[in-house]
């Protein structure tokens, strides 16, 4: 399976096909590598299947680029953009920069200017995909624990980082009191005294926070999610999932959209 999928869209066959062999052989087939050659074909292909960087001609017949990234952007179904022209008028350049649009290439476009190009682009859309994903499965409680740990004794910021390190297998509270070396009676009241969170809300809480990363930024099935988050059966874990999210794990993974992975 490719990484990523780069649209190429130029009325030109030439110039098509001249940049699809440059990105070809430049990523050597890692990447996957589409072409259309107006606006009514982008917008099918966009539809159909993700399209993680758009390489557009402004001047086409019927679509313009322009006109183009407007439709997309309407449908929220914009990818990172890069805008390729003959023409350098500053107008159309400023329009696309107000687009989001991350570049302006004009042609004849070196294989090395395009590289560095596609290059940036790919790292701005896994940029745009952590900080969604980060915005996404944001627990306002878990904040606030984490601003508390600043403050928290060694031992609390021990307990926390342990907890993090293992949400993937059971965890007892009488384990991690051992790891920091604490009776587990006093890791309890210590911990909720500091973190404003008992221990098992804590370890919950930091679960479901894992779970609702993997339902984004994956299509790993449900059940294996559960398991990777410390859950022995997904049935236990759809229940724990809907009382903190209020929502079913296979809704929540739809609710977020197939955008943000």
């Amino acid at each position: 399976m490719y990484d990523k999928t780069i649209l190429i869209v130029d009325d030109e066959p030439r110039t098509r096909e001249g940049l699809k062999k440059t990105l070809d052989k430049g990523y050597e087939g890692a990447l996957q590598i589409l072409t259309a050659s107006n606006g009514a074909e982008t917008l099918e292909i966009i539809e159909e299947q993700r399209v993680h960087v758009l390489l557009t001609d402004i001047r086409m017949p019927e679509i313009s680029g322009l006109e183009l990234l407007k439709i997309l952007k309407e449908k929220d179904r914009l990818p990172v953009t890069i805008v390729i022209s003959a023409y350098p008028e500053f107008e159309y350049a400023q329009e696309a920069l107000s687009l989001g649009v991350i570049n302006y290439l004009l042609k004849p476009i070196s294989k090395k200017k395009l590289m560095e190009a596609v290059e940036e682009a790919i790292k701005v859309y896994d940029k745009n995909t952590r900080t969604g994903i980060i915005s996404k499965v944001v627990d306002e409680k878990l904040i606030e624990a984490y601003d508390k740990n600043n403050t928290s004794s060694s031992a609390i910021r021990d307990a926390m980082h342990y907890i993090d390190k293992h949400l993937d297998r059971e965890l007892s509270q009488k384990e991690v009191a051992e790891h920091v070396h604490l009776n587990p009676s006093y890791l309890s009241v210590l911990f909720k005294e500091q973190v404003h969170l008992t221990f098992s809300e804590y370890v919950t809480r930091r679960r479901i926070q894992h779970a609702k990363e993997l339902l984004i930024s994956t299509n790993m099935p449900i059940a294996e999610i559960a398991e990777k988050s410390g859950y022995k059966t997904a049935k236990y874990f759809n229940k724990i999932f809907k009382d903190l999210e209020g929502v079913t794990p296979g809704k929540y993974r739809k609710n977020s959209g197939e955008r943000a992975f």
